[in-house]
């Protein structure tokens, strides 16, 4: 193995053989990798690259299979469950750590390391996909235009539809609710807290309060203590989510969640692919300060999960490259506000509110 090496974990999952198919077509070569062989070992055959098999349950597991590798990028989920023990194994490896989550504890975590991470030259990047590199572009592009702003809202709209993997980590934190950031603290509401008609680029829709990565992220990259971040809904599914509420304890039961994980098995495919290239997510933005003046942002990018395969591999050719400050960061905080802006399809405005062009 060279020093370039690098390890693509879960490249058998629905997003992971996406990201491992590009890479090969960038002319990367990275180790796949996951729990089973019968599942690594036809997709590394079929792409010519090299894979190994081993489990992620415990620090010792990691470093002994990602021996060799310099940045391990980790698309297994649910990343609650998975990222910690892969973290403390590059912290302990010197090596370069980046994942898809959109988790909230699993970005927090991450973050509480950064001191360490900086010690011993690691950079730890989680949220390298849709979750979180356009939201967080888009807050800290908000957030140049409006220095001292107090309080952001994020809200996106994605047509896409879900991965089994996606579907399976929002049956997992479905018993958690909400949560939003106020005066700086990340604090617990119900599902649905709040609902608004959002301004998105192309039309207006309603959305929902959910519990996206950006409400640890974004503090992260703008210092911006007041955050709530919304999704697009219709209106019939925000009075669901909020009788949600009233059945969280059912939820959070064991049996519940592995039922709902079956169904989902048996139901969830992904996007297709001619979904993934025609499909557009919307994502829309507003800052404000203590004196009331307000700035907004529209962002306008391809599908999701096609986001995800282009940015995630970037990220981590860019790391490669030795180009990234060690520490816990963002993608903001990475590679810049304007990172999104570099792949083909992305279009960012910002703008005073009322002022659109």
């Amino acid at each position: 193995m060279t020093e370039r090496t690098w390890m693509l974990y879960g490249a058998n999952g629905y997003t992971g053989e996406l990201i491992a198919e590009e890479a090969r077509r960038r002319g990367m070569t990275p180790v796949l990798a996951g729990r089973r062989a019968e599942a690594i070992r036809p997709i590394a055959e079929r792409l010519g690259l090299p894979w190994r098999a081993f489990p992620v349950d415990t620090p010792e597991a990691v470093v002994q299979g990602m021996h060799g590798v310099a940045v391990m990028l980790l698309a297994a989920g649910p990343f609650t469950v998975t990222s910690a023990p892969v973290v403390e194994a590059c912290l302990r490896t010197g090596t370069h750590y980046l994942d898809i989550t959109g988790e909230i504890p699993v970005f927090e975590a991450c973050h509480r390391r950064d001191a360490e991470a900086r010690a011993r030259g690691c950079v730890v990047l989680p949220g390298v996909g849709f979750d979180v590199v356009p939201s967080d572009c888009l807050a800290a592009s908000l957030a140049q235009a409006l220095p001292g702003a107090t309080h952001l809202e994020l809200a996106f709209s994605s047509s896409g539809g879900f991965s089994k993997g996606t579907a399976k980590t929002v049956v997992q934190n479905l018993s958690e609710g909400g949560a939003i950031r106020r005066d700086g603290v990340i604090t617990s509401v119900p599902m649905g807290w709040r609902s608004k008609r959002i301004p998105f680029a192309d039309h207006p829709r309603t959305a929902m309060s959910i519990p996206w990565g950006d409400v640890s992220t974004a503090f992260h990259s703008t210092g911006i203590p007041n955050i709530v971040v919304y999704m697009a809904t219709p209106r019939r599914m925000v009075q669901g989510a909020k009788l949600v509420a009233h059945v969280t304890p059912v939820l959070a039961l064991s049996p519940v969640k592995e039922l709902l994980k079956r169904v989902i098995d048996k139901a969830v495919k992904g996007p297709d692919e001619q979904t993934r290239r025609t499909a557009r997510a919307q994502l829309w933005g507003r800052v404000e300060d203590a004196s009331g003046r307000s700035v907004e942002g529209t962002l306008t990018t391809p599908e999701g999960y096609q986001l995800t395969v282009l940015t995630a591999v970037e990220a981590v050719a860019r790391v490669l490259k030795g180009n990234v400050k060690p520490g816990a960061l963002t993608p903001s905080k990475a590679f810049g506000a304007g990172f999104i802006t570099e792949f083909a399809g992305c279009e960012l405005r910002i703008h005073p509110v009322g002022a659109r062009a």
